[in-house]
């Protein structure tokens, strides 16, 4: 999905695409709470409470993480961000992390981090 000014666009993993499409589409609260990340990432902003860098070390700089419902279900959506050969930033949702228990990243956290940062994206 393409921001309006082509600057910017959201993809999902195909692996995962099921599970994370099922989530963000499961009931009116999870799609508004999309449709806010998404306008905040295509307006090139980051709120640290809804979107932002994971940036745990040094080959984790690319992964972000759409943060839902925090201090309720603490949900997560971990992202590979990268840019194209023409200029578009792409921001590739690649795993959900549903009910994110620790405040920091424990040692789960930490693991889907590192996996997603490994991942490469064809577009």
């Amino acid at each position: 999905m393409p921001s309006d000014d082509g600057k910017r666009a959201i993809y999902v993993d195909s692996l995962n695409k099921t599970e994370i499409k099922d989530y963000l589409f499961s009931d009116d609260r999870h799609k508004k709470k999309f449709k806010y990340i998404c306008d905040i990432i295509f307006g090139g902003h980051r709120i640290p409470d809804l979107y932002d860098k994971e940036d745990i070390n040094d080959r984790c700089k690319d992964v972000t993480a759409m943060k839902f419902f925090k201090g309720q279900e603490n949900d997560r959506i971990y992202c590979k961000e990268f840019k194209s050969k023409s200029g578009v930033l792409i921001v590739v949702m690649a795993i959900l992390h549903p009910k994110k228990k620790s405040k920091g990243n424990s040692n789960k956290e930490i693991a889907i981090i590192e996996t997603v940062a490994s991942y490469d994206y064809e577009i």
